[in-house]
């Protein structure tokens, strides 16, 4: 396996693959690997003739410093699950240095206004962060497909406007939420989290789920209703928000339309730890 921390030898190495016309997928990451990561992977295995997997830690998409300093970095351990999959993936784990050069700051990005819902809404330069990095890494390897997870869904939205916006090649492949037995959404936060935690964590993704069975026959505001009562029933969970929007616009609904496709969106702290999901309504 072939791992490289410069994007100078990076790049010069897969310069000799796009020459003979390898189609080239990647997968981005921050590291603290997991079965989801692993799903991306195999996919990308699977369509194209390399895949490059990134394993960056990226400071700027984070407005939170603790949150930054505690997510979990164990590269030894994420170079071993990739192998079990395959030895000829490429890894690229670069430092901030390699990455940003001189100064570690983001780009400004307008996405038509999705940078302003839900998660633009509470984690301010948020997805300016990820359109920086996204888009470096993208003119670094130069891939032919890239793999991202639903469930980070407003992120994937957003990398498609930007990558239309931007003129990259590459097109921009939704992978299903990848799940533990219980329902959790597999996050690498969800490693932080206690056991007995991690066990009523499973209340998100049932809520969803109710949510979704409720929303059928009841407006958007009682959806709503149902899912900020439920959690008010347990003082361990802090709600940040739920919202159900349009999974083109990601604009909260207005009145239900049979023709457009909505998504319910949340965000979740337990034992100070935020956690994301959402489902298709």
């Amino acid at each position: 396996m072939l791992i490289f921390t410069e994007k100078k030898l990076l790049s010069s190495h897969l310069l000799s693959l796009q020459q003979g016309n390898k189609a080239i997928g990647f997968v981005p990451t921050m590291g603290a690997l997991h079965k989801g990561h692993l799903s991306l992977i195999a996919k990308s295995l699977h369509e194209n003739d390399t895949t490059v997997v990134s394993i960056f830690v990226n400071p700027t998409q984070f407005n939170n410093k603790e949150d930054l300093e505690n997510y979990p970095r164990a590269l030894d351990t994420d170079v071993k699950k990739i192998k079990s999959l395959s030895e000829e993936v490429i890894v690229y784990a670069p430092s901030n240095e390699d990455i940003y050069d001189a100064e570690i700051a983001s780009q400004n990005f307008n996405y038509d206004g999705l940078e302003f819902q839900m998660e633009g809404k509470h984690r301010a330069g948020h997805f300016d962060g990820v359109g920086t990095i996204v888009k470096r890494l993208l003119e670094i390897i130069q891939p032919k497909n890239a793999y991202f997870g639903e469930k980070d869904f407003q992120q994937l939205q957003i990398v498609k406007i930007l990558v239309e916006k931007h003129n990259l090649p590459v097109t921009i492949i939704g992978c299903p939420i990848f799940r533990e037995e219980n329902g959790l959404a597999m996050s690498s936060r969800n490693e932080r989290l206690s056991s007995a935690s991690r066990e009523k964590a499973t209340l998100i993704y049932k809520t969803l789920q109710e949510a979704k069975k409720k929303f059928k026959t009841n407006s958007a505001s009682r959806t709503i209703d149902f899912v900020e009562n439920t959690f008010k029933k347990y003082p361990e969970f802090t709600l940040e928000y739920f919202e159900i929007a349009e999974e083109e616009t990601l604009l909260p609904i207005k009145r239900k339309d049979k023709t457009k496709k909505y998504r319910g969106f949340i965000a979740v702290f337990i034992e100070n730890i935020r956690l994301i999901d959402n489902i298709a309504m």
